[in-house]
């Protein structure tokens, strides 16, 4: 089936808003401030002013419509949202996309280790250090958020669940790989056998 050029040009930020307010109606400031309560910029990238931007770009695409009476002079932080039929299946359709589920992230710290061995020992030592001490806190932070979650969801069978354990897995996993890393850090040597140019 192909997807309309409407559906294609839809962003993270528009889609995470069409989800939030297929759950119930709200105005903008309220969407904000669940946002930063689900902590949902930690696995999207939607920033304050995206969110009034998307909500103005939703409602001329027909993907929202106003669900109070609306004051002009309240501004778009108070008018009320809700979206519609045509929004929640642009949102379906969005999420059909291949991308979903063949991109690779490119993790700054992923960057940092490809290019540390310009850096000074001591410094590279430092820096895993860092990386081990911010996993650990974000470890601890994302084990309390899932506490919190399984209290408000009941059971282990939602998307917020399998979100926070797919997390909590991975931060362990590096946990794991950087204390190794540290043991083997003192072996580490040039490539034997580097190649410069592509063979043809």
């Amino acid at each position: 089936m192909k997807k309309s050029s409407r559906t294609d040009a839809l962003t993270t930020p528009d889609l995470v808003l069409l989800s939030l307010l297929a759950e119930r109606p709200m105005h903008g400031y309220q969407a904000n401030q669940l946002l930063e309560f689900r902590q949902v910029r930690d696995w999207a990238g939607i920033s304050r002013p995206q969110i009034y931007y998307s909500l103005e770009k939703l409602l001329r695409l027909k993907f929202l419509r106003a669900a109070a009476a609306e004051d002009p002079s309240e501004g778009p932080e108070r008018r009320v949202f809700a979206t519609t039929a045509a929004g929640r299946a642009a949102l379906a359709s969005a999420l059909e996309r291949e991308s979903w589920t063949t991109v690779r992230d490119r993790p700054p710290f992923l960057t940092w280790l490809a290019l540390s061995w310009q850096a000074r020992p001591e410094a590279f030592q430092k820096q895993i250090a860092r990386r081990r001490a911010y996993l650990e806190n974000e470890l601890a932070r994302e084990k309390q958020t899932l506490r919190d979650v399984m209290k408000e969801v009941g059971h282990r069978y939602h998307e917020a669940v399998w979100m926070l354990t797919l997390t909590i897995d991975h931060m362990a996993l590096e946990l794991r790989w950087l204390r190794r890393l540290q043991q083997e850090s003192s072996r580490r040597a040039r490539a034997r056998n580097p190649v410069y140019e592509a063979k043809s």
